[in-house]
């Protein structure tokens, strides 16, 4: 089975990743990650299961090069979703899934971080954005870090990258989970949103002269322009599910960063 394949392939991709980030086994990065892009595409599957929505397992993909070690993993829907409930079910059970991954990830990686003075460091290193959530849990355990930087476990890298993957798959655009969770509520005015987004993703990455997200703007305006619409696209999303959907935006503004990685040189 592919899938099968896919996923011994990216876990020794990510496994290669861990070892070469420090003296911890590959391992202590490569299983958080792998579990917490499992239960997000996991979460996908199951609601399509339960709306007998046809779709493949989850399936991993490798990156034998770059920093992550991985592109993520994604299911395949192969049937057209019944309806906006599904639409709205289907989209949201994958981030939450991972989300709730990755936040304890997060909690026990920054537990496990080191501070070091910036000579350290070494001469040149990757220096991580840091997400609204980053922010509140670091400062929540050192404090202000003057003079120092943090040295991320690991573990915490894995869930600094499913919060990235969250936010990534937040946005309200196209076939992401937030356009499924936009248009279950909002129906084809959903449409209204994908301009405006483009436009605020390119104006902040010229704000802060950043182009970490360029190849993702690529792909939002060439494959995630429209959204097709479900089977019954007439019956409206009830109201409870409705309020569900600010869940999500909160989530986003938890997990978003707007310059992810850039390249810093230590002081010293």
């Amino acid at each position: 089975m592919i899938q099968v394949i896919l996923f011994v392939l990216t876990f020794l991709t990510t496994f290669m990743v861990g070892e070469a980030m420090s003296s911890h086994s590959g391992l202590v990065y490569a299983v958080p990650l792998m579990l917490i892009l499992g239960c997000h595409e996991g979460g996908h599957y199951i609601m399509c299961r339960i709306y007998g929505v046809k779709s493949t397992p989850p399936n991993f993909i490798p990156a034998p090069f770059g920093p992550f070690g991985t592109f993520g993993a994604v299911i395949m829907m192969k049937d057209n979703l019944p309806s906006r409930r599904a639409l709205f079910d289907i989209g949201i059970a994958g981030p939450l899934a991972g989300f709730a991954v990755a936040l304890p990830c997060v909690i026990v990686g920054l537990y496990l971080s080191e501070l070091v003075p910036p000579q350290e460091v070494g001469e040149q290193y990757m220096q991580l954005g840091e997400p609204l959530l980053f922010k509140i849990v670091s400062h929540a355990m050192y404090g202000e870090i003057n003079g120092k930087e943090l040295m991320l476990h690991p573990v915490g890298y894995a869930g600094w990258i499913g919060l990235l993957v969250t936010a990534l798959n937040l946005f309200p655009a196209g076939q992401l989970d937030g356009g499924h969770i936009a248009y279950a509520v909002f129906g084809p005015r959903v449409s209204w949103f994908f301009w405006p987004l483009i436009a605020g993703l390119v104006g902040m990455s010229l704000y802060f002269w950043s182009f970490a997200y360029l190849l993702f703007l690529v792909l939002l305006v060439i494959l995630a322009r429209h959204h097709p619409p479900p089977s019954d696209d007439v019956t409206p999303l009830d109201l409870y599910r409705k309020g569900l959907a600010v869940v999500p935006l909160i989530v986003l503004v938890l997990c978003f960063t707007p310059v992810p990685i850039r390249l810093a040189g230590a002081s010293g």
